[in-house]
């Protein structure tokens, strides 16, 4: 009785070794995933500010071309590009500044992923049955699908509102241009 005791015991205590090694390695891949996201995230903020300045630039170049063709318009109409241009900045900053939120909200899932499958881990280390393992692993499994679904919709949504808070200065260009047609009408 007291060999099979001490089995047992040398058994959990090598699952437990065994699941703080796995604990560790996959620390390890979401520590270098979350910084291989992160290093995405900085490469895509990065060419979205270059896109953005360089759509900036050629904006501000077709504004000056505007106003030179149309000096005889006035003021009105080169203040009128100028809000343009400052609108589609804007949409370029919202929509930067979203993707980064995005990301970072993404990682904060992947870190609070790993702690509950670290914890699952441990938790095995206590099965005391194949049974109880099995059910167990199916908590895990509906666990886990639960949070992917949570997830994935939390993303979708959090992208059409992104999308929609960046066409907002747009769309208010827009509205000021059909009221000016308006007005000239």
């Amino acid at each position: 009785m007291a060999t099979s005791a001490k089995k047992t015991k040398a058994t959990a205590d090598k699952v437990a070794k065994n699941a703080k090694a796995t604990n560790t390695k996959t620390a390890n891949r979401v520590e270098e995933a979350m910084e291989t996201a992160s290093e995405r995230v900085k490469e895509t903020a990065e060419k979205t500010r270059e896109r953005v300045e360089e759509f900036v630039a050629q904006a501000q170049d077709r504004a000056k071309e505007t106003a030179e063709k149309l000096s005889t318009m006035g003021s009105d109409m080169v203040e009128f590009q100028k809000a343009n241009v400052e609108a589609m900045i804007e949409s370029g900053k919202i929509t930067a500044k979203g993707m980064q939120d995005i990301a970072k909200q993404n990682a904060e899932y992947a870190r609070e992923n790993l702690e509950n499958a670290s914890n699952a881990m441990q938790g095995y280390a206590s099965v005391k049955s194949p049974r109880d393992l099995i059910e167990m692993q199916n908590e895990r499994a509906r666990a886990g699908f639960d949070t992917l679904v949570s997830q994935a919709s939390h993303n979708t949504e959090a992208m059409i509102k992104l999308a929609g808070e960046a066409f907002q200065p747009i769309s208010d260009r827009f509205a000021a241009a059909m009221e000016n047609f308006r007005k000239a009408a």
